[in-house]
């Protein structure tokens, strides 16, 4: 049964006179020290079945991978790359799934999903390279009544308050915007893979080929022979085209080992650590812009489409003094009532992506419109963040548009902005407009810093001393059984995040209200901006003279006042 705590005001003293100390007593440290990472890997593997992403083959993929291979990491930028080519909804999402393990790109029966470039790492024996996904090129004229068909692009959904003539022209530009994405992988790639879809040649994409890429390794892979046999026969068909076909199936694999043998060579391998940042937000806040403007060229399409970008599109982005980068631009993430009314499997995918993102990256940036100030999903969004463990900063894009600025609009603002999502009230918050490029450098600058602090280690001792002028300035309070709560011993177990283990004689003495005090109090006298904390408490009885645990059957109360995934 729980116990009722009223706050009796005992002094400093009373705390200290405490029946249970006994002078010379030594608390086993190093036991200690093991049980806090074993409850740290506990609530991680917990938080990790709660938080679980449908399709997270490629993740356990890697992680067998790593397991079994000496290899080292190599650097994106390090590694030759493969671009995937062709018209639309001819295998060239299924093929990049195919090679990089998992599904990375969003595989459906219709045109014109993929959009911008989507760079996922591959393994094919000792050999390591980027393989590129890119969407399908669409060279022959079309109306726009054709573009849109073939695009699935909307002109209703997301476009309220936009006028109709800005959609049409948005419209009729994407096809050309898609290309210039596909150009751009082809023009960094070592090697190009030009599929087809064994239904039809494509001269003029093979035209344009040959006479532009001439000098670079171009292998026509005939995709949808799933059978070997009929393969051989259907690839003759495609000799027309100037290249040497080869019959191979995306989805069952076949031919796809023969595919990767053709060329490509491993390189030396240099261990590098890039801290990853995720753009995340609802629609249309200004994300994609702010990719672009960060590195200065237009890296992912920018359109006032609603869904435009519809895969987590990785650029790995260099900052002025050297500081590598990986960015991560994300489709926006609507409210679930919203994406399951839609019925479309695309958006459902993208939303997933933009989850896997957050997953995987050090710090988020959370993108919210100034217009529209904090949202019902803005906070939604906040609560995956902060439980999956991440850094985070608060980017408020189009500052711009609020009228009759003034100094103290920023103050009534943050005000609001803190008021609304108190569950990220240790993010930094940064002002810019990505369409002016005012300001975006700021974003890098703070993510920099909560990475920083994510990944900090405080000392024990000092640790210690925190904790205990926390407690003389606030004792736990009594039960009124009068029992009341002690601590042992602190230590900090694990970085990103920063996760604190508290022994205490009982989990249970210790409330909410005094578990939220204990990490003000860490915040407010050790730091940690920017990024969230753990605070796991520990039962465990104290030793006994000979100095070994009275109790080795420890209850664990591992549940904080805000839950973090550790990573």
């Amino acid at each position: 049964m729980e116990e009722e705590y009223y706050d009796d005001g005992d002094e400093e003293g009373d705390w200290e006179e405490d029946d249970d100390v006994e002078e010379g007593e030594e608390m086993d440290v190093e036991a200690m020290e093991e049980e806090a990472l074993g409850a740290v890997a506990d609530l991680s593997a917990r938080l990790s079945r709660e938080l679980r992403i449908d399709d997270d083959v490629r993740d356990k993929r890697r992680i067998i991978r790593d397991k079994t291979s000496a290899s080292k990491h190599i650097p994106d930028n390090l590694l030759p790359r493969v671009a995937i080519i062709g018209r639309p909804n001819v295998g060239k999402s299924a093929l990049f799934n195919r090679l990089v393990g998992g599904n990375r790109a969003i595989v459906v029966d219709e045109p014109g999903v993929t959009r911008d470039r989507l760079y996922g790492r591959s393994y094919w024996g000792d050999r390591e390279f980027m393989v590129i996904d890119t969407g399908g090129v669409i060279t022959l004229s079309k109306s726009q009544a054709g573009v849109m068909e073939e695009l699935a692009i909307t002109t209703t959904v997301g476009m309220d308050g936009i006028p109709l003539a800005s959609r049409e022209a948005a419209i009729a530009r994407m096809p050309s915007m898609i290309e210039k994405q596909a150009i751009a992988a082809v023009d960094e790639a070592a090697v190009i893979l030009f599929i087809v879809d064994g239904q039809a040649a494509d001269i003029e994409i093979a035209d344009w080929l040959r006479r532009n890429y001439s000098d670079k390794r171009i292998i026509l892979a005939v995709n949808k022979c799933e059978s070997p046999r009929k393969g051989q026969m259907q690839a003759l068909d495609f000799w027309s085209l100037g290249f040497s076909p080869l019959p191979i199936s995306a989805i069952t694999g076949t031919g796809t080992g023969e595919l990767l043998d053709m060329g490509l060579d491993g390189v030396e391998e240099d261990e590098n650590y890039i801290p990853a940042i995720a753009i995340v937000g609802r629609p249309n806040v200004g994300k994609s812009s702010i990719l672009n403007a960060l590195v200065g060229e237009d890296r992912t399409i920018v359109s006032p489409v609603s869904g435009t970008t519809r895969d987590a599109i990785d650029t790995e982005f260099t900052t002025e003094d050297g500081q590598k980068y990986k960015l991560i631009d994300t489709a926006g993430i609507r409210r679930r009532a919203a994406v399951a009314s839609a019925g479309s499997t695309t958006e459902t995918l993208s939303v997933k992506r933009a989850f896997r993102a957050i997953r995987r990256s050090d710090v988020v940036a959370l993108v919210v419109e100034a217009m529209a100030c904090i949202t019902e999903q803005d906070y939604k969004i906040a609560e995956r963040i902060e439980k999956e463990g991440k850094a985070c900063v608060i980017v408020v894009n189009k500052w711009d548009t609020i009228p009759n600025k003034n100094h103290q609009s920023t103050t009534y603002y943050e005000q609001d902005v803190r008021e609304k999502l108190r569950i990220l009230d240790w993010a930094p918050i940064v002002y810019c407009s990505a369409t002016h490029g005012s300001s975006v450098d700021k974003i890098i600058s703070a993510a920099a810093l909560v990475e920083k602090e994510r990944s900090r280690r405080l000392g024990t001792s000092i640790l210690n001393q925190v904790v205990r002028e926390a407690i003389a300035f606030k004792p736990p309070p009594r039960t009124r059984g009068g029992k009341r709560g002690r601590v042992y011993y602190t230590t900090q177990a694990a970085i990103r995040p920063p996760t604190f283990v508290f022994f205490v004689n009982d989990a249970k003495l210790f409330p909410e209200t005094y578990r939220r005090y204990m990490e003000k109090k860490l915040r407010s006298d050790a730091g940690f901006p920017g990024t969230p904390i753990r605070l796991l408490w520990r039962s465990r009885k104290r030793p006994d003279k000979k100095g070994k645990s009275a109790d080795n059957s420890l209850q664990s109360s591992v549940i904080p006042s805000r839950m973090a995934l550790a990573t």
